[in-house]
């Protein structure tokens, strides 16, 4: 039995259980294609070591800077599979690679500063550098085939500008950072003295076909200008215990982290349930990750084939991430209204483009998660199909 097949999904569960707009939040009857979540169970093993460390019967405080034997599986992964060179001391656990953004963000940026934050990006970058005071410079991204042009980047930056943010792989497009554009952005942060927010929360659900490339393998000498985060929610799908970590080659940077963090303190770290789990997705879940990206390689393909065939709308495939930014400009309405006439009229739940999530840029854009079963990807798309044959009988009415 695959570990990925359409009965390995428990919609009993989900619907008590899965929030963050997906199927506890929505109406019985509905199918979310929302949040970046998966739909199947943690790896067995991940489970199995949760069973065995509970068995004791103790939950004791942890070490300030997280457990070693966590921050050796964040070192020895992040060389085996990134090439990225860090020392296990200077890799600080916390709670959630969200929580990792705004922890960057603090420890660089203060009132008056300038962050320049692509458009479209996942909407934690703008936040995050917001909640820290600085003014938000938006960069609107520019497509040059399957790469982006980022030619223009440097006339962005100004005498305030503190931060650039490097969604890679990025959120929503599914693109992966071209090694040239890598070097660039290590180029201007060195030349106008600045730093660079790094989230590779993606990094670990990349398609065959291509290669990830971190920013940190490509100019080491060049590296203590970047702080990064790096989560287990998208390649484990243990969001719920909300682990990641946060690294930085810059020892004074690092130390800066972990005062923003708390963590010197029993105000703040992780919990001891979490570090054991992340620890066994790296040490234990391998050939289970191995398993889940066959599935979502084919869900991938099923998916964008069925997109691209449907009338008014169209999508590049994704080279990473489990999720499609699909164009719905030729409907000529906006991305919200597209995603409420989908949820009213066939129970389909979509994430719209527009302000609020990406950046204005995403307006006319829509976003599907296909980290699901066969079946449910399968009725999703139908629904999405029947709902656009009805948008496009209304609009000639």
């Amino acid at each position: 039995m695959s570990r990925f097949s359409d009965d390995q999904v428990d919609l009993s569960v989900l619907k008590n259980r899965a929030f963050n707009y997906r199927w506890a939040e929505l109406e019985d009857g509905v199918i979310p294609l929302t949040a970046a979540d998966s739909d199947f169970p943690v790896a067995q093993e991940i489970q199995d070591t949760l069973i065995d460390y509970i068995k004791d019967g103790y939950l004791s405080y942890t070490p300030k800077l997280g457990s070693k034997e966590l921050r050796v599986a964040i070192q020895q992964h992040l060389a085996v599979k990134k090439n990225e060179k860090v020392s296990e001391n200077n890799i600080l656990p916390i709670d959630s690679a969200a929580r990792g953004l705004f922890i960057i963000a603090e420890s660089v940026l203060k009132p008056g500063d300038e962050a320049i934050v692509f458009n479209p990006v996942d909407f934690l970058f703008r936040h995050s550098m917001k909640r820290a005071g600085a003014k938000l410079i938006e960069y609107p991204v520019k497509l040059l085939d399957e790469s982006m042009d980022l030619s223009d980047l440097e006339s962005y930056i100004t005498p305030k500008t503190k931060m650039i943010g490097l969604c890679n792989p990025h959120n929503p497009l599914g693109l992966l950072y071209s090694k040239e554009n890598l070097q660039l952005l290590l180029n201007l942060a060195e030349k106008h003295n600045l730093y660079i927010m790094n989230d590779e929360i993606w990094s670990d659900i990349i398609f065959p076909e291509k290669e990830f490339i971190s920013i940190l393998a490509v100019d080491p000498d060049k590296n203590d200008r970047v702080l990064s985060v790096y989560g287990f929610s998208k390649a484990f799908s243990i969001a719920g215990l909300r682990v990641g970590c946060v690294y930085c080659d810059n020892q004074e940077l690092f130390d800066k982290m972990v005062e923003v963090s708390c963590v010197m303190s029993t105000a703040g770290g992780v919990s001891s349930l979490s570090q054991v789990a992340a620890t066994a997705c790296l040490t234990k879940a391998g050939p289970w990750l191995e398993s889940f990206m066959e599935h979502l390689s084919t869900m991938r393909d099923y998916a964008c084939a069925r997109i691209n065939k449907m009338p008014n709308i169209n999508c590049r495939t994704p080279e990473a991430t489990f999720l499609i930014y699909a164009d719905i400009r030729k409907f000529a309405i906006s991305s919200e209204e597209f995603c409420d006439f989908m949820k009213e009229r066939v129970k389909l739940a979509l994430v719209p483009g527009g302000a609020y999530f990406f950046g204005s840029e995403s307006e006319g854009f829509i976003r599907i998660c296909f980290s699901t079963s066969k079946a449910i990807l399968e009725e999703g798309l139908n629904r999405l199909e029947s709902g656009i044959t009805m948008l496009l009988e209304e609009k000639v009415k």
